[in-house]
């Protein structure tokens, strides 16, 4: 079994663990100081030696975003940190902000030194309340003993932050729409070229980058680059947070080396809920990522290799459902969340999520057709690679994905009238009636 890397997540079992003092007794802002020591331009090919990948979902290389913004013109830079967690399933910022906001905070004032930014933003979604308020106090902790503002430690740095609520949008998680949002207009994404990093927040030079991504860049920098590449795998190096729900025996945040698999995974969280029933599908990165079964129990969850299994490692939101689950309801439901929450701004989204619900229904009641799941995949095809935005796509991953291990029990919602599932007992009911038929998981 992989060894978990208790790092971000080591002391938040701690008494008060998000205050300035616990996070010093741990160890924080050493970091800091270190990097207040350093050139710039140190920190940032640190970050990129260490192959720091972006932790929202995309991947891509953290050092490498810095270094494509636009060379400094003497004007503002700015770093926005992407907290607007809302993808179903997805539970680890949160949390981590929740249990230990001053390794964000940290990151943060070390990684816009690197970029030559004075004013970063936490951009958090506005449900939270109790994790803005904490964020909020850890801020003003932060400044009142001088880690934050100008001049921190004597060094001529000028850092601040400011932490900004949003109104509860699930598109203001894609960059440009959070970006638009932050301004004080609807979120919604932007045509690109330019990206932000030439022209983002106010039309300066930004990078948008997730909260446990900048919370990892403190360790990089006191432990050195070897420590972080020491775990994970070669093209995806260091840790992140696994987030396991659903019918596991103990559900939570399990923080662990880039490529452990999900088997070890469920090994560690005690084993299915019911002993008794077998794992019949999961997402490996939240559910706008095509689904897995247990025959992908043992793909090493890191970018390269859930890539090649034809799914994405995304916010490593690892939901679990077992036998008793019928994944067409389950696919019906989040395609109702991502039909809700386009923007409305391109045709392809706007317009093939209504219908993906409405064809989505209506087999679930058991209307419609064999057609119909033609049309599924039709719809999905026109829409995928053509939004504004990953929404579109996001939407059409655990359609394609479940007709592709699933579509048998779609028909058999078909030929039965309805739901044929009966979760008490795992299976689907007999077309005559008086017995039943097991559904392969």
């Amino acid at each position: 079994m992989t060894t978990l890397t208790p790092i971000l997540t080591r002391t938040w079992d701690h008494p008060r663990s998000w205050t300035l003092q616990a996070y010093r007794e741990a160890g924080g802002y050493r970091a800091l100081d270190k990097a207040l020591g350093m050139e710039a331009g140190e920190i940032l090919t640190m970050v990129k030696d260490a192959s720091l990948r972006g932790r929202g979902g995309a991947g891509f290389p953290t050092g490498l975003k810095w270094s494509f913004m636009a060379p400094p013109d003497g004007g503002p830079r700015y770093l926005v940190v992407n907290a607007d967690e809302s993808e179903p399933g997805t539970c680890k910022d949160i949390p981590l902000m929740m249990a230990n906001p001053h390794a964000l905070i940290e990151g943060v004032v070390i990684s816009s030194y690197a970029i030559g930014c004075e004013h970063a933003f936490i951009y958090l979604r506005g449900e939270v309340v109790h994790v803005y308020r904490r964020l909020l106090q850890a801020v003003e902790e932060a400044r009142a003993a001088g880690l934050l503002g100008d001049d921190i430690g004597g060094s001529g740095v000028t850092v601040d932050i400011t932490v900004h609520a949003g109104a509860g949008a699930y598109i203001c998680g894609e960059e440009t729409a959070l970006l638009d949002s932050l301004e004080g207009r609807r979120g919604q994404p932007r045509s690109k070229p330019p990206f932000p990093g030439a022209a983002g927040l106010y039309a300066r030079p930004t990078s948008v980058n997730n909260v446990e991504s900048i919370a990892s860049v403190p360790g990089i920098v006191l432990e050195g680059v070897d420590w972080f590449t020491g775990m994970g795998t070669e093209k995806s190096a260091g840790f992140g947070i696994f987030s396991l729900s659903g019918h596991v025996r103990t559900p939570g945040q399990y923080e662990a080396p880039l490529g452990i698999t999900m088997r070890e995974l469920v090994d560690m969280a005690g084993g299915m809920r019911d002993p008794d029933k077998e794992l019949k599908f999961w997402t490996p990165g939240g559910s706008s990522t095509p689904i897995f079964t247990a025959e992908h129990l043992d793909v090493p969850l890191d970018f390269e290799s859930v890539a090649a299994a034809g799914s994405m490692l995304g916010t490593r939101a690892l939901q679990v459902f077992d036998e008793t689950v019928c994944v067409v309801r389950a696919v019906d439901r989040w395609t109702e969340f991502y039909k809700h929450e386009s923007c409305g701004k391109c045709t392809p989204c706007r317009e093939g999520t209504w219908w993906l619900k409405q064809i989505l229904g209506r087999l679930e009641r058991g209307e419609g057709s064999e057609e119909d799941l033609d049309k599924l995949l039709d719809i999905s095809d026109n829409i995928l690679g053509r939004s504004f935005c990953a929404l579109g796509d996001g939407a059409t991953s655990p359609i394609t994905s479940s007709i592709q291990y699933f579509r048998d029990e779609y028909v058999a919602h078909l030929t039965h009238g309805g739901c044929p599932f009966d979760p008490a007992a795992s299976t689907l009911w007999a077309k005559d009636g008086g017995t039943k038929e097991t559904v392969s998981a």
